[in-house]
């Protein structure tokens, strides 16, 4: 769907730009933006490779099974189903770990584990509220090390890349907090109807 949007918006924008005499000006952008989106993946790729050694030195060194742990007794509220049965919470408290560090793309095959197990036990044609709360908390997790803000900062050369944190700590709590209230209320009409 997203591809769709964007290739719609894309050929707007040249039939705009066609009509509008600035089809010049569409190509530079074009070249301009390609180029600059390379180099960003580039310098990001060196980042994400660092921080993804961090998270595997954690994992080696038992650090995300004591997180894993610690998370559980808050978990077992906010995931009251599979915690009751027992089902994929190893999956779920390390995918939100992995977020938490702020690992998407190491949370996003272990959110996927969770909601097939879950989905495996109770054989429904709708998701179930802990699947939508889990799909929630993945989009919109807390951040206790904004990994991707840092490597975007740091590519485009910011003198501060950390000064972020502690605003990043509070946005993504409240919308952590708030998907999960939503979550519940929503999950709770959802099972209704």
């Amino acid at each position: 769907m997203l591809g769709k949007c964007f290739g719609v918006i894309c050929v707007f924008s040249i039939i705009f730009g066609v009509f509008s005499g600035n089809i010049d000006e569409i190509s530079l952008a074009i070249i301009n933006g390609a180029s600059k989106s390379v180099s960003l993946v580039i310098s990001l790729i060196g980042i994400m490779a660092l921080w993804n050694g961090v998270l595997n030195v954690l994992k080696e060194a038992g650090i995300i099974e004591k997180l894993s742990r610690l998370l559980k007794p808050i978990l077992k509220h906010i995931f009251p189903w599979s915690f009751k049965n027992n089902v994929a919470t190893e999956e779920i408290t390390a995918c939100i770990s992995a977020n938490m560090l702020g690992i998407a793309n190491a949370a996003t095959p272990l959110a996927i584990r969770a909601i097939n197990k879950m989905n495996e036990n109770e054989k429904r044609t709708k998701a179930s509220p802990d699947m939508i709360t889990l799909a929630i908390l993945g989009c919109c997790s807390f951040n206790l090390v904004p990994t991707t803000i840092i490597a975007i900062r740091s590519s485009l050369g910011a003198s501060i890349t950390y000064a972020l944190i502690v605003p990043v700590w509070v946005c993504s709590g409240v919308c952590c907090a708030l998907g999960i209230i939503l979550s519940r209320i929503l999950g709770k009409l959802h099972e209704r109807y």
